[in-house]
This record gives C-alpha cells, structure tokens and sequence, in this order.
C-alpha cells in the first residue's frame, strides 16, 4: 500500500512537472510565435538630401525607438545631388520619399503615380537675399539685377515673386543659375541670392565681413521670405507610388510610419539640441553650430500648424499647384489626387491620444547665434 501511495505521488509530481515543462514551453512558443508575428516591418525613407537638421525628426523617431515601437525598422537613406527621390520610390528601392511638391506634381504630369500623403513643412523656408547697402530693400528693385536661382525646378518660388511685383524673369533681371552655395553674393558678382532659411541663410551669416573682421549679421541684409510673398510652395513632404499605398496592409504601415515620424518631429521641436546629436550621430558633413542653426529655422517651418503635424492644407496645395501650372512646371492643372490626407489624419488621431503635442500653438524659435565657419 506503501508503494502504491509511493508510486501515485510520484506519478502526480511528474504530471505537475510535465504541466508546468508544458506551460512554460507553450509561453515560450507564444512569446516567440508573438514576436514573429510582430516581426519589424522593414521599410525604406529616401530622404531628398545628406543627412542634417532638414531631417532631423525622422532621425530622432529612429534614435528614440519611435519606430521600433511601432512595429517599424526604417532604412532612412541618404539623397543628394545625383538622387531623385521619386525615381527611386518609383523603381521600388523606398517605400516612402521626401522632397519638395512641386517636383511630385511634375512627375504626376507625365503619368508617374505618386502621391504625398504626409506634408511635414507647413510652409516654404526659400528666401531671396540682398545686401542691406544695396539699396534693394524691395522686389520691384530687383529690375535691371543679377537674381541668383538654383534652376534644378526650384527657381519657380521666385520667379512668381518677380511676376507678382510687375517684373518679367526673362527681360527685367539677369537670372544667373548658382550651386547650392552663396560664393557669388559673398563676392559681390550677383545682386541677389536664393537662400534657405535653414541653411544658405546661415552660410552668410557664417561668413567673415571684411570690413569688420567679425561674420555679417542679419542687419546685414535684406531677406525675402518667399512664404511672406505669397508665393510659396510647399515642401518636404512624405510621398509614396499611388498603386503601393492602395493596399490597406501597406495603409497601415504607412500611418505607423507617419505616427513615428510626426512623434520625432514634436520631439525635435521640444529638445532640438538632443536631435541636432542625432543628426551629428549620422555623419553630417556641416557642424554642430550650423546644425543647430538649421534645426531651429526647421522647426519655424512645421511649428506652428493648425491641422496638425503631418496634415495637408489644401489652400498651401492649391497655391502649390497654381504656381506650377503658370510656370509651366506642370502643363496641364494638378489634380487634389496628388495628395490624401486620411493616413496623416489617423496618425495625428493617435497621438493625440497618446498626450503628444501636435498643434505646437506655443513653440517659440530659440536664439541661435553663429560663429565663423558654423562650429
């Protein structure tokens, strides 16, 4: 009977070992049958240039985790002067793209189907520069001037400008092509410069004056604010091919990257040294003072925005599209299927949600101040 009892408890604690070995294997096989059903989305940004501050929410969306806790792991690949963004979404090599409307807009012209579904830059950072001691304190001055412009499809802004002054681009100035530098204005041989705000701005501003021996100042200048002209165009905008993003399985990806992405952006708004780290962290070529310089002045461009981070104004759209078409950008008018915003929408929904600040109705630009060189 001994035995019989002896052999039963045995029999029930190798039941119970069996049970729990049973368990703890089925919560294994769960965690990693969940973890393979979780598996990382893999999915490709092609940013519209090198890495700096013009893309520093997407960097900080990678840095922080942002998408990784969405289910993401995002490639965000490098553009430059050689690399079209919509060329390589179109062949496939990205899943999603940044670059300027207009440039979208000219591709949908000529029957590439890409559409924007995320438009960061609430309004344009392009500028045109004069030296203060030029007396060119207005466009209608710019008559008989050598106007630099970067030709490339990004001259449009401006010309618009001219023509909304009385000016013809083609008689009344000298347009003059430049590089994405400000050499020329620097020595004198053009009247008038295209400048970003976030960037060719700061590049003058990092410039020794020779009369002073200290860098120029803004009471230098005279700058144009293109988005102050009523000429604007928008850009740096989140675009993918139309036929991609009609797949509800892609249109989930897409609002999980777009969420990550605006949560990035807030982010560098809120701590926008931390992400100009992030951006050093990638390898930019220009320095941290300049970096810095860009991130602020990129900020002004997202913050504030009345729709939220992310979502499409359409009156920014047709003002947009306007300019292309009387330029002769895009030869027939653009289409409202050049754009949608649902997706943004949904991601601004969710991080609402979450507390995430998406209006950013209280940001106010930082004091950036210079040094020679942008160090």
């Amino acid at each position: 009977m001994r035995k019989r009892r002896t052999y039963l408890l045995a029999a029930a604690v190798a039941v119970v070992a069996s049970l729990v070995a049973a368990s703890l294997a089925a919560a294994h096989v769960s965690t990693r049958g969940g973890a393979k059903a979780t598996k990382a989305t893999k999915v490709t940004l092609q940013l519209k240039w090198v890495a700096q501050a013009q893309f520093a929410g997407f960097y900080a969306a990678k840095a922080k985790g942002f998408y990784k806790q969405a289910g993401l792991d995002v490639n965000l690949k490098l553009g430059g002067p050689d690399i079209s963004p919509e060329q390589v979404v179109l062949g496939g090599q990205a899943e999603f793209g940044i670059d300027w409307l207009p440039s979208l807009l000219a591709q949908r012209d000529t029957g590439n189907d890409l559409v924007n579904i995320g438009q960061v830059y609430a309004r344009s950072g392009t500028t045109e520069v004069t030296w203060k001691s030029s007396g060119i304190n207005t466009f209608k001055k710019m008559r008989g001037k050598k106007f630099g412009v970067w030709i490339l499809g990004n001259e449009f802004e401006q010309e618009a400008a001219l023509v909304k002054n009385g000016l013809d681009p083609k008689k009344d100035v000298t347009l003059v092509k430049q590089n994405f530098d400000v050499v020329p204005f620097l020595k004198h041989e053009i009247d008038a410069t295209s400048a970003m705000t976030y960037n060719e701005l700061a590049q003058i501003l990092e410039a020794k004056n020779p009369k002073t021996g200290k860098i120029y100042q803004l009471s230098d200048l005279n700058v144009f604010k293109m988005s102050k002209l009523g000429t604007g165009m928008l850009q740096d905008g989140v675009f993918v091919k139309g036929d991609w993003i009609k797949d509800k399985g892609h249109q989930g990806t897409a609002v999980k990257f777009l969420q990550a992405s605006f949560k990035g952006w807030a982010y560098c708004r809120d701590h926008y040294k931390e992400c100009v780290g992030y951006v050093l962290a990638a390898g930019t070529a220009l320095p941290r003072g300049h970096q810095t310089w860009q991130m602020n002045e990129v900020n002004a461009l997202i913050w504030p925005n009345r729709l939220g981070v992310g979502v499409m104004d359409p009156a920014s759209f047709r003002q947009t599209a306007s300019i292309a078409y009387k330029f002769k950008v895009i030869k027939k008018p653009a289409s409202s299927a050049a754009y949608r915003s649902d997706l943004a929408k949904k991601a601004v929904a969710t991080l609402k949600k979450q507390g995430v600040d998406v209006y950013g109705n209280k940001w106010k630009k930082a004091t950036v101040k210079l040094t020679l060189g942008g160090k």
